[in-house]
């Protein structure tokens, strides 16, 4: 049984890049889809799609690679997990690799990147961090 279904979101595209997968499939959520805009909209994955099935769904992520087939997202981590909530507010966010990268975050508003939290002026729960 999974206890964390974000970690194993992770784990998953995580362990599909390092071996230079075309794509990756994770069983569906509205919260996992989300997380897969944020990372699209960044440039880390290539596209993302919800595949029906007659139980929960799937979600196939695209992953993207440069023309030398490196890949782009070099690493994926999880912040906040079940045992430990990390809350923090929009002037205490952390920067992922010194801005480069980017912090995953859930507000009152949705899940946005930290830029769109601190330009916003609200914070949330840190779900992860990507870079």
């Amino acid at each position: 049984m999974i206890t964390d279904p974000i970690s194993d979101m992770f784990v998953r595209i995580r362990n599909s890049n390092a071996k230079l997968h075309e794509k990756v499939d994770i069983p569906f959520s509205k919260m996992k889809m989300e997380i897969a805009r944020i990372l699209k909209e960044e440039g880390y994955i290539s596209n993302y799609k919800n595949i029906e099935d007659r139980k929960q769904g799937i979600l196939r992520v695209y992953l993207k690679y440069t023309a030398a087939n490196k890949a782009v997202l070099l690493g994926i981590r999880r912040v906040s997990k079940s045992s430990l909530r990390i809350y923090k507010g929009y002037e205490d966010m952390p920067k992922t690799v010194g801005g480069l990268g980017v912090t995953i975050v859930s507000t009152s508003k949705g899940l946005m990147s930290d830029r769109q939290a601190r330009k916003q002026k609200i914070g949330g729960e840190v779900i992860g961090c990507v870079w």
